[in-house]
């Protein structure tokens, strides 16, 4: 052990030293087998060579050597895969050119790589590579983190003994601290998790009792720069409550309509007066219910929503991923005029597909979705067995809320705030609560229905332990049922997974995630407790835990998705890039971004950079949906489909822009099966109609035309659609 641990040591200096040469650019003639590191043209493809592809570089020992790390997305539901923590899951696939037989180096007679977080520890042996050639390595889960190769001989222990011969570090790792920064422009620690406090926020112009401050800031002991604290959007902050003229109600829990074919149903917005916390708040619900009423309908009917909008904002619904007549979609300025205060509109809607559904504005919907408009639909499928045996459901909307000392931060009037990032909230709720709970019995399976309904937040959540089967998604079952560790929703996005509660006690539901504090150049943890599942004994259930243990597969949905199987390898015929511009950012703020972009994390959990992002809005960020063939952008694009056609679509994510995001991309009208993300091959689908694009990535969809009329493709993360990322599609009859 103690041999061990000089040879280990003794190889420190010199792996330092490489380390500081960074994350090296590809060599494009030093290429893999297959994947997106082949070489600089096919990584453009696939996935952002810059984010997923990371060159190995020799020690002296064995100059001339070279090889390169692919960080691989592993096969699964989600476009990006992370532990019950947050932090990303990577296969590692590795491959090596030109190193000598291990002998020649010393009594060694293989190689070994490793990986480990920057401080060496933990280490984590991942395998036996060969001097030349690819081999795929397994997963590897830190936020920052080196893949080192050594020759070793032996028994190979839990840490290196030989020399290093290899070695490279994560492109997370590129991300420092902005020290010169802080020099430049100082930082300031805040007073309060929730918020600046005024002795902290003293002296700073335009800060003190301005119409949009105090501003809550995230957690307690992150640094934010003063010239980043003066910051306010040019647009005129506008609260709930803001001349409303007539009745105020008391906001109501949702109720459950059950809804047979033929039925009428009255759908009105009103002004709701709610209870968060300790807190008193206005905002909006439909029949004065937050979340809206939950819609029970059944497969192939067609009901009646006779709608009138009681508030101040003209309005729309848009039932977002039904296949419904294009008259009733709900896109203001597409499929209909928007609904003025105190005026109706008629929709009909159809639903010819089970799966969970939801209904919200499409005008201004980064204010009026989030102060309350959002309902869900659950379509019930005609197979009784569509499902799993369960003992109970729950539908459950997930959202969160942005708030300051003195209730809602404000909105802005005349156009979005928050365009940047997307209008992260600091309150959760579940079903509108911020303490939402569910008692079940100990052995109880419960089957629940989750929509994310927020501004722009992507949720990570699990059970505190206990088990979930992923079952559905937004238009349907996938092929086979899998066990998750976590659940990755994107804004949009719908999920159906079981979960069992095998013993007595409480189950928080948790998100927990992986911040980014962009001045200390660090990750850190971020935990929310969503609610809690409050279990213990009752009466004698029915025994379920044999099927629950059981991966079902689903026969109808795998039968259907057989059928468009031959269409899988089409060529690409459409392709899409996401990008963003900017018009005169402050100069802090192109500064801080300019150094912020030395790395984007593929998913951007939580909103670390608050008035950065309050300040921007669609006259300083605009976010881009481009036609690479044409030059073609946002409204200018317009494809011609016809009913029937199927298209491969490729969306790509670029990387090179000032701030990228993750975006979840929505096609209105139409559903799409994910056919591979970052070029790994999804091996388990279902039908969609909103997925989840990671930074510096790509996903290749296949797009079904069945349902003809003018559409909308778009972002939605509310203040993205806002800021311009939308377009248009025709399919013609």
């Amino acid at each position: 052990m103690i041999t061990m641990r000089k040879s280990f040591n003794s190889s420190l200096g010199l792996l330092a030293v490489g380390l500081l040469l960074g994350v090296a650019p590809l060599d494009p003639t030093r290429g893999q087998e297959s994947g997106p590191c082949l070489t600089e043209t096919s990584a453009s493809e696939t996935a952002n060579p810059d984010l997923y592809c990371i060159s190995l570089i020799p020690t002296p020992r064995v100059f001339g050597a070279s090889g390169v790390v692919e960080l691989r997305r592993p096969v699964g539901p989600f476009s990006v895969a992370a532990t019950r923590d947050g932090h990303l899951i990577y296969n590692i696939v590795l491959t090596t050119r030109g190193l000598p037989p291990p002998s020649e180096l010393g009594p060694y007679d293989r190689y070994v790589a490793w990986a480990s977080t920057p401080v060496l520890s933990p280490i984590d042996r991942l395998g036996e590579v060969s001097a030349n050639g690819q081999v795929n390595l397994g997963q590897v889960s830190f936020n920052k983190f080196l893949i080192l190769v050594t020759a070793e001989g032996g028994s190979v222990g839990v840490e290196p003994t030989g020399p290093f011969v290899l070695r490279a570090q994560s492109p997370s790792s590129r991300m420092q601290p902005a020290d010169f920064l802080e020099f430049a422009l100082g930082a300031i620690p805040l007073a309060s998790p929730n918020s600046a406090s005024r002795e902290t926020m003293a002296g700073h112009e335009g800060v003190l009792n301005d119409p949009w401050g105090p501003i809550p800031m995230p957690m307690s002991g992150r640094m934010m720069l003063p010239s980043l604290m003066r910051l306010r959007p040019i647009v005129t902050p506008w609260y709930p409550g803001t001349d409303w003229k007539g009745e105020i109600m008391d906001a109501r829990p949702r109720e459950l309509v059950e809804l047979n074919d033929g039925d009428s149903l009255s759908l009105e917005a009103v002004y709701v007066r709610r209870r968060i916390g300790e807190r008193e708040l206005l905002g909006y619900g439909f029949n004065g219910q937050i979340p809206g009423p939950l819609l029970w309908v059944p497969e192939g009917g067609t009901v009646t929503i006779n709608f009138t909008n009681h508030i101040d904002w003209p309005t729309t619904i848009h039932w977002h991923g039904i296949r419904l007549d294009n008259r009733f979609d709900g896109v203001p300025g597409i499929t209909q005029d928007p609904v003025a205060p105190g005026e109706s509109f008629r929709y009909e809607v159809n639903f010819p597909d089970p799966g969970l559904y939801w209904y919200h504005p499409h005008h201004r919907e980064d204010i009026l979705q989030d102060l309350g408009l959002a309902g869900n639909l659950l379509v019930r499928s005609g197979d009784p067995e569509y499902y799993g045996p369960v003992h109970r459901e729950e539908v459950v909307m997930l959202d969160d809320l942005l708030l300051g000392e003195h209730g809602i931060v404000p909105f802005g009037f005349e156009s979005a705030t928050h365009t940047l990032m997307g209008r992260f909230g600091n309150t959760m709720l579940l079903n509108g609560k911020s303490n939402y709970s569910l008692q079940v019995q100990s052995g109880e399976v419960v089957r629940f229905f989750f929509t994310n309904v927020s501004n722009t937040r992507t949720f990570n959540l699990s059970f505190d332990g206990a088990p979930m089967k992923l079952v559905g998604t937004d238009v349907g079952n996938f092929e086979r049922e899998e066990w998750i560790e976590s659940l990755v929703i994107a804004p949009a996005e719908r999920y159906i997974v079981h979960v069992r509660f095998p013993r007595d006690g409480n189950y928080q539901m948790l998100n927990r995630v992986q911040g980014i504090d962009h001045i200390a150049g660090q990750f850190f943890l971020d935990v929310d407790t969503l609610g809690v599942v409050q279990t213990g004994p009752g009466p004698t259930l029915p025994d379920l835990v044999a099927s629950f243990e059981v991966l079902r597969a689903n026969r109808a949905a795998r039968d259907e998705i057989n059928n468009y199987r031959q269409f899988f390898d089409l060529p690409i015929e459409k392709t899409l890039t996401l990008d963003m511009t900017r018009n005169d950012l402050p100069l802090v703020v192109e500064r801080l971004m300019t150094v912020d972009s030395s790395y984007f994390h593929p998913i951007e959990w939580s909103g670390t950079m608050p008035m950065m992002n309050l300040m921007a809005t669609p006259n300083e960020v605009s976010w881009i949906l481009r036609e690479p063939d044409t030059g073609l952008e946002n409204e200018e694009i317009n494809w011609k489909f016809k009913v029937g056609d199927i298209v491969k679509l490729r969306i790509r994510n670029r990387r090179e822009t000032l701030h990228q995001m993750q975006h979840p991309i929505h096609i209105h009208g139409q559903r799409f099966l994910v056919l591979a993300v970052n070029g790994v091959e999804n091996e388990n689908l279902a039908w969609k109609d909103t997925a989840l694009v990671p930074v510096g990535g790509t996903m290749d969809i296949l797009l079904e035309l069945s349902n003809p009329g003018r559409w909308m493709l778009h972002c939605h993360i509310a203040e993205h659609l806002e800021a311009g990322m939308k377009m248009i599609f025709t399919v013609d009859e």
